[in-house]
């Protein structure tokens, strides 16, 4: 377990890059392979415009992985945090993290981009997409990706947690993100199975439905618990969902300056109620 943790301690920016492409790279090959619906698109013209916002992303991430190490080093010299107030072998420690970085950075900072309007109008970017594969996993607005990642920071101030909890628990994120915005269909007893426990592909696409209920449901990043615990979960038939949002123009879901552009736009047709 010692050598696991230092490993994950230790990882150097580029394995944590190269695990990024393999993850998209491994969510391409289920997509070619296993399809849910037959997207009529240009593949990587809507990958470049989904990549822009993995630059400003990863942009954004280096700025608060710094922060994250400063974070760190203070709780561990101070003993601040949930998990230095018991002891537990560390495998269960870490899993402990884990749980508690998902509900508090994955699925509380989700909701809060639902539920409180300024903050909505920065996420319906990424709801914007009306043809959701693997890359729109990446398509985070600046905006939306900053309040995240102020979360993520509190969420790892208040655990207490080491620095290699913290980048299993993100690079975690990042297998789930890519796989569960996959335009792949697994077999449906395999994925409701899944369901019961982890967020899986069919689940996660009824949040990309195009109106509400169901685009303000399945909030969940890792673990689908959550969503069964504040009753926010819905299951149904896959192939009944429509991608895109409601307040959004379908036919600008490509154009990057005008999705930079959007939360700023005047009026309140992107609010809600």
């Amino acid at each position: 377990m010692d050598s696991f943790l230092l490993f994950f301690e230790q990882m150097p920016t580029w394995q944590k890059l190269f695990w990024v492409m393999t993850c998209l790279g491994f969510s391409w090959i289920l997509e070619a392979n296993l399809p849910l619906v037959q997207l009529q698109y240009r593949k990587w013209h809507h990958a470049r415009a989904n990549f822009v916002f993995l630059g400003t992303t990863l942009s954004i991430n280096a700025v608060f992985s710094a922060l994250a190490l400063g974070v760190v080093a203070w709780t561990g010299a101070t003993e601040f945090g949930l998990l230095h107030l018991f002891e537990l072998p560390n495998v269960l420690e870490m899993m402990a993290a884990i749980i508690i970085l998902d509900f508090t950075a994955q699925y509380f900072a989700h909701w809060l981009m639902h539920r409180v309007k300024f903050l909505w109008r920065f996420h319906v970017v990424h709801h914007s997409d009306t043809k959701v594969d693997a890359t729109t996993g990446t398509r985070l607005h600046p905006g939306d990706f900053f309040v995240r990642e102020c979360v993520a920071l509190i969420a790892l101030t208040l655990t207490g947690a080491p620095l290699a909890y913290y980048v299993v628990y993100r690079v975690t994120t990042i297998f789930f993100t890519f796989v569960t915005h996959a335009n792949i269909s697994l077999p449906r007893w395999l994925d409701a199975t899944l369901s019961f426990v982890f967020v899986t592909p069919n689940m996660h696409k009824f949040h990309h439905h195009f109106e509400r209920p169901w685009t303000d449901k399945n909030y969940g990043g890792i673990l689908s618990i959550w969503d069964r615990l504040f009753g926010t979960l819905v299951y149904d038939d896959p192939n009944s969902v429509i991608y895109g949002v409601d307040v959004a123009d379908p036919g600008l879901d490509e154009h990057v300056l005008h999705q930079m552009k959007l939360p700023f736009r005047g009026g309140s047709d992107l609010d809600r109620d």
